[in-house]
Parts: structure tokens; sequence; C-alpha cells
């Protein structure tokens, strides 16, 4: 996904968008209500679509290999609209304000039972809402979550919901510095559950071609070879937007790194990766409106532009 010399696909996309008009909407949102600053995300949706034509052609690409058919056009803007939804719910979510939110959970038994022995990891993808995970973890998970992150990613949302809850930001754990696996280690020992969208790399990481959704796609290795590095049993995690104010957060075992050998790391790397993208796969078949890598995943799909 990544060119030798240069940035993969989704680091070289500038952000849409105002900063002001950004915090114009949370100013709105969090006096007025979600009730009554929804239905400006709809025409936020709207507009997103009929004016970003790159992110339009992807969202067709990848719905129609998720639907098994041509996307039609209100499914390109269902698919943008559940990705502003999101971020519009995010406001609420960081702020503690879940009352109008209907979060479930499943899976979680089974990571209790894994934390009983320590920090786990747990691998998403840019795919449903992370903050429904960290809602989520407030009362049902067995430890703090941190998210570690390229923090130029969305920088211009991330400083808009940094100025709402500071607090939250501070459960970020940026990726590149020299002190990222030391803190990423003791935030473990400590019982933490650190996060990791493991979907997307930077242009030095190694990847692996696997099929996703009928197609090969590069993935990075290095979420995997950091678990196996550190020990560590890892989970997939999705926090899926299921219509209207549901959101359901799913947890599943993917990996067990503690008892790797050196002999046997690069074959339990490659399993768990495979296993990572059967899960990621199965997932966006079942709620294809999560996904949200509005960038050409695949970068050599045939599929005609919007």
């Amino acid at each position: 996904m990544s060119g030798e010399n240069g940035p993969p696909a989704w680091m070289q996309h500038q952000e849409r968008g105002s900063l002001f008009w950004l915090r114009v909407m949370v100013w709105l949102s969090l006096r007025l209500g979600r009730r009554l600053t929804r239905p400006v995300v709809y025409f936020i949706a709207l507009y997103f679509l009929l004016t970003a034509r790159t992110a339009r052609r992807a969202s067709r690409t990848y719905l129609g290999r998720a639907l098994g058919r041509p996307a039609r056009g209100f499914e390109l803007y269902r698919h943008v609209l559940c990705f502003a939804g999101s971020i519009h719910d995010r406001l609420y979510l960081l702020n503690g304000r879940t009352r109008a939110l209907r979060l479930r959970h499943a899976g979680t038994a089974a990571l209790h039972a894994a934390h009983a022995q320590g920090g786990v990891l747990l691998f998403g993808a840019h795919f449903g809402s992370f903050e429904a995970l960290r809602a989520l973890g407030r009362e049902n998970l067995p430890g703090q979550v941190s998210l570690l992150m390229y923090p130029d990613n969305a920088r211009q949302i991330n400083a808009t919901l940094a100025a709402i809850n500071p607090q939250a930001m501070a459960d970020i754990i940026p990726l590149g510095q020299l002190d990222t696996m030391l803190e990423v280690s003791h935030r473990l020992e400590q019982g933490g559950l650190i996060s990791v969208l493991a979907d997307r790399a930077s242009g030095q990481d190694r990847h692996l071609t696997l099929p996703f959704l009928g197609a090969p796609a590069q993935f990075p290795t290095g979420p995997f070879r950091m678990a196996a590095m550190l020990r560590r049993p890892v989970f997939f995690m999705a926090g899926i937007h299921e219509g209207g104010n549901r959101y359901a957060v799913h947890f599943e075992p993917l990996a067990d790194f503690s008892q790797v050998t050196r002999a046997t790391r690069e074959a339990a790397i490659e399993a768990a990766l495979h296993a990572y993208v059967a899960t990621l796969e199965r997932h966006c078949r079942a709620n294809p409106w999560n996904w949200f890598n509005f960038f050409d995943f695949w970068e050599s799909s045939p599929d005609a532009s919007a």
C-alpha cells in the first residue's frame, strides 16, 4: 500500500473541513443535544459525498466488495452518513454523556479471563467507533484503555476533541517516538488495555498481502510483531454502529503470544494476521457501513471512478 520512497496512501490525503466549523458543530451539539443537532449531520454527510470525489470512489469500491454487488447511490450516502454520525456521537462519548446512546457488549467474559494474567492488546481497524469502546471501558472492562496511534492522523478533529475533554487525549500513546514502546510496556504491566488500529501502517512497516473481501490487500505486520515481542494476548475489537443510537462493542480472541518462542514467532505472527483479516472481513460483510477507510485500500482496483 505504500511506495518505496513515500508514505502509504492514507497518509497522503489531507483532512477536509474547517476547524472553525468543527468547533461550531461541537458547540451546538453539546448545548442543544444529540436529537436537535442530528439533522445537521445529514447535510454534512451529503456535502462530503458530493464534493469528495476520491472518498466517493473509494466508498463505491469498498461497498461493491463488501456487498458482493455494485453499490447504489443511496448506499454510498448511507456509508458516509455512518461515518459522520460516529464522529457526532464521539462528542457525547468523550464527555461521558451516554444517556442518549445505547451500548451493548459481547466477548467481555473472555477478555476478563485473559486479563487475569496481565495487560492485553486490542487490535481493531478504522471500522466503527473507538470511543464506544472507551465509554464501555469505564464500567465493563478490566483495565484502562489506551490508544496507540499516529499523532498526525485527523489532526483537526483530534485538536477539537482535545479541547472538549483533555483527559481523553491523555489516553493516547503517539507512535514514532523514542519512548513509545517503553510506555506501552509500562501500561501493560500496570494491567492496561492497549488498543491499536491495525489495518494501516506507516511507510516503514513491513506488510503481508492477504485476500480481503475478494481481492489482495496489504496489511502491516508491525502490530503483531509488537505483540510477539511483548508476549501478550491479542483480541480483536470493534465498536459497531448498528443504526440509530445503538452501538455494539465486540471482543474476540485472535492470538496469545505468551508462549511463542523465537523458532515459532514468524509462523505465529502470520497466523495471527490471517485471523485478524478474516475477522475484519466477517464484520465488514455483516456491518458494511462501519468501514471508514475513504481511500483506495486495494490501490489496484479496476472499478470505474465515480
